[in-house]
């Protein structure tokens, strides 16, 4: 713990390590504080592409933390960047909510609904049959599939929900073309939170609920790979992985002094 203290970085999922829906999670505030307090480097780096970093900051403000904007990097900002840096000013058919759709306004993207180069995958709540067979036709029509991130489902109040793969996973089957994935934990978007944060790996600590995810990225770039069991996974389930964090916490509120 105490070499976790000495980070001069904090990288930190959202869902299950700051809130639960819209419960904040114990000790989150204290954390918060303390980051402040300390001087850390820190970003809230989330998988999920529904809300923009506003959005985020809102959310949070509502539950009565104060933190700025340009602390939130999400991965519907991933997926943008990652389209404009590969194909600027391209067209892409879009299954997802108000959060993707700004990111990808914001750099360019057109959206498209007869020709488009790329058909891109977030989360959304209104997903339907439509969704599938218009993304179906498209791949199987040369477009370009495209996924926010890797997570199965996420946690909500009283439980989970499917998130972004179970939404890709019928394209998939259906065209037998596998999505590319690029939030966590592509390196991609590990390494942009990194160069936003301005600290080398080593000084950075990951802070995450998902095996899958938010640890197997903090290990793979370098980072101090911190477990909370605040959200999806258990002591049981880390023994389902190869790999292991260094540390597992209840909860951020143990790492204040």
């Amino acid at each position: 713990m105490e070499s976790l203290r000495k980070k001069k970085g904090f990288i930190c999922d959202m869902d299950g390590v700051i809130y639960h829906g819209n419960q904040v999670l114990p000790g989150v505030k204290e954390f918060i504080e303390w980051l402040y307090r300390e001087e850390k480097q820190f970003l809230f780096l989330t998988n999920s592409s529904y809300r923009s970093p506003k959005e985020l900051q809102k959310k949070l403000e509502r539950m009565g933390l104060e933190v700025s904007e340009e602390h939130f990097y999400t991965s519907a900002l991933a997926t943008a960047k990652f389209l404009q840096s590969q194909s600027p000013g391209c067209t892409a058919y879009v299954i997802g909510e108000h959060g993707l759709y700004n990111a990808l306004y914001d750099v360019g993207v057109t959206i498209n609904e007869v020709d488009p180069e790329y058909v891109v995958v977030g989360e959304t709540e209104r997903y339907c049959y439509e969704h599938i067979l218009k993304a179906m036709t498209f791949v199987n029509r040369g477009a370009k599939l495209i996924a926010t991130n890797t997570d199965l489902t996420g946690p909500v109040e009283g439980g989970i929900a499917p998130a972004c793969r179970a939404f890709v996973a019928p394209i998939e089957a259906t065209t037998g073309k596998k999505a590319y994935y690029v939030g966590k934990p592509n390196p991609l978007m590990m390494r942009t939170g990194l160069k936003m944060l301005g600290t080398h790996s080593s000084e950075t600590a990951m802070i995450g609920d998902r095996m899958d995810t938010d640890i197997v990225a903090g290990i793979e770039t370098g980072m101090d790979p911190i477990l909370v069991l605040s959200g999806v996974s258990s002591r049981e389930t880390i023994e389902e992985f190869p790999y292991r964090p260094r540390l597992v916490i209840q909860g951020v509120g143990e790492i204040p002094e």
